[in-house]
């Protein structure tokens, strides 16, 4: 590609990028198969932060996307006591349209949107699950996109959300080589959605690290006009191995717990009977499917899975939802493909694992 080339590719570029940010953003939802537009908070203060600023102030628009402003940022949306003086959380629940008939205990001591974001449900009633022992659920109620690092087939995407080797930290080869030309799902969740992320599989845990980076927003005009925004952001990998007894078999999983803008904590907290006695991750532990795992804090985030190559078929529906031509939304507007997004529910299936013939435990 000659230079002159390369520099209408990319006006090209920033042209559909310039249109994404701006047009409305539909997903389908999986339950009532309806075509949905997604309210997007603080959408024109973000397009203007991915816009502006990220092209005429670099250095304001770090700052911006820095764990200690999103820090701030998040004490100021949700924890400052004056919320009262303006109506109450009443007003913020209405909007953000939380069923509060869904929670655990009383929704009395709700009285700050952070703690409407920590919100406790009744999961083990309200999000039944699939106990067949090669199901993959979903770790989050969120919005679903699956993609596949293979450019041998239909679901490759290759650095659309992430780079790849970046998102699992280049120093981490093991895990690198083990995932290449594997499949990915990514989980995006709104801050409408209950905040806790549960075990999408059972296995047995064999890495946990953090790995530092800043906190840009998961909004879908921000993704196309920053690139690769997932792999920048601060994230906590856990990598399970599920070819054990008792486990989905479904080979190692990477879970990748993504902060963004406002969300500067993620708190492990696994559970193995409902909420009861939380503890963190460790090497060597058990992690039963569809149990409560962390904790966003709080806001919108993202959940991110990864699957050796030929380990897992994903959901037909989920993928026929990726290609609806009646959906407009940014990230088909950007990237030139179909690529519609599932509303799903945490701890329903998404996937089904593939068992290599004669496979038995590691």
């Amino acid at each position: 590609m000659t230079n002159h080339q390369a520099g209408v590719e990319a006006g090209a570029s920033e042209a559909r990028n310039r249109t994404a940010r701006g047009a409305e953003h539909q997903y389908i939802d999986r339950f009532d198969l309806r075509v949905k537009d997604e309210q997007l908070c603080g959408d024109t203060v973000v397009n203007y932060i991915y816009g502006t600023v990220r092209e005429q102030a670099p250095a304001l628009f770090r700052a911006l996307t820095s764990l200690r402003f999103t820090s701030l940022l998040g004490h100021l949306n949700f924890d400052i006591p004056l919320v009262r003086l303006f109506g109450g959380v009443k007003p913020f629940i209405r909007r953000m349209g939380v069923d509060l008939s869904e929670c655990v205990d009383d929704i009395g001591p709700l009285d700050s949107p952070r703690r409407v974001f920590e919100r406790k449900i009744r999961f083990w009633d309200l999000r039944p699950m699939d106990d067949s022992p090669g199901a993959v659920a979903a770790p989050a109620d969120a919005k679903m996109l699956a993609g596949s690092l293979d450019p041998a087939t239909p679901l490759f995407l290759k650095n659309k959300f992430f780079h790849f080797e970046e998102l699992l930290a280049i120093d981490k080869q093991q895990w690198i080589e083990a995932f290449a030309d594997g499949d990915y799902a990514i989980f995006r969740l709104c801050p409408e959605d209950y905040h806790y992320s549960h075990s999408p599989v059972s296995g047995r845990v064999v890495d946990f690290y953090e790995i530092p980076g800043r906190c840009h927003s998961c909004n879908p005009g921000a993704v196309v006009a920053m690139a690769t925004p997932y792999s920048k952001n601060r994230r906590v990998v856990t990598v399970i191995d599920t070819d054990v007894p008792g486990g989905t078999q479904a080979g190692l999983v990477a879970m990748i717990e993504v902060v963004a803008l406002m969300i500067g904590d993620i708190r492990q907290c696994y559970s193995d009977h409902r909420y009861e006695h939380p503890h963190g991750i460790s090497r060597g532990m058990m992690m039963r499917k569809g149990q409560p795992k962390s904790m966003f804090r709080p806001g919108s985030s993202v959940d991110i899975l990864f699957f050796e190559r030929g380990r897992v078929r994903f959901s037909g529906d989920i993928l026929r939802n990726m290609q609806a031509p009646e959906s407009r939304n940014r990230f088909t507007a950007a990237f030139g493909r179909p690529l519609t997004e599932t509303r799903v529910r945490v701890r329903s299936t998404v996937a089904a694992a593939v068992r290599r013939s004669g496979e038995g435990g590691r």
